[in-house]
């Protein structure tokens, strides 16, 4: 598995990063992992509702918040500073090309993530995600594209909160969305996150899966 350290980038610059780095994996090379900072952004999903943006498009774009659609799975979320946005760019043949299986794989690596820090995470079905207790801390929108996997994992390390109440985060109401340094009541750098995100990462491509 190859790393990659994107740091603080725009939206769609990822995205030609995520698409070159696909055609690499596709064509026989490394799986890779690349980890990235965004600036402020609004992702739409293919199953985004608009009754979910809860102001015009311009409201968030004074505010400095792009709005950008997508094609991952998946309704609005956010992307920015203080959250450690994951793209693995993996191929999923050698693992039964099982798009639920690499779902549940994916909510592992941040169960043993979050584990990392002393916290006890859980799936919360029928929604995606590490979720403590009924707060979700990481969100998961995907798409796999001739078996290699594109887009990916949002974790929340210590990002501001507040633009949660802007929008209704992946469609879901009635549930909050925290962060690593709310949980913790300390201040989570984005090495302590990148490195345990890392090693999640390193113990999925061992082979160590959920089923």
């Amino acid at each position: 598995m190859r790393v990659v350290d994107l740091g603080r980038m725009e939206y769609r610059a990822t995205w030609d990063v995520q698409l070159t780095t696909h055609a690499e994996v596709l064509a026989g090379g490394d799986d890779t992992l690349l980890l990235v900072e965004h600036d402020p952004v609004l992702t739409l999903g293919a199953n985004f509702h608009a009754e979910n943006l809860l102001h015009p498009v311009e409201h968030y774009r004074a505010r400095g918040i792009d709005v950008v659609t997508t094609d991952r799975g998946g309704d609005v979320t956010y992307h920015g500073p203080g959250q450690l946005t994951i793209y693995p760019i993996f191929n999923l043949e050698p693992r039964g090309k099982d798009l639920h299986r690499w779902l549940r794989d994916l909510e592992e690596t941040q169960i043993h993530t979050l584990r990392t820090f002393g916290l006890q995470s859980r799936r919360f079905p029928p929604y995606t995600g590490a979720w403590v207790a009924d707060q979700k801390v990481s969100a998961i929108g995907i798409k796999v594209k001739k078996w290699v996997s594109l887009h990916g994992i949002a974790l929340n390390v210590d990002p501001d909160l507040s633009i949660y109440r802007d929008f209704v985060p992946c469609g879901i109401q009635n549930f909050g969305v925290t962060s690593l340094t709310q949980l913790l009541g300390r201040t989570v750098s984005f090495d302590e996150a990148k490195q345990a995100t890392i090693d999640a990462f390193t113990w999925l491509a061992t082979g160590s899966t959920t089923t």
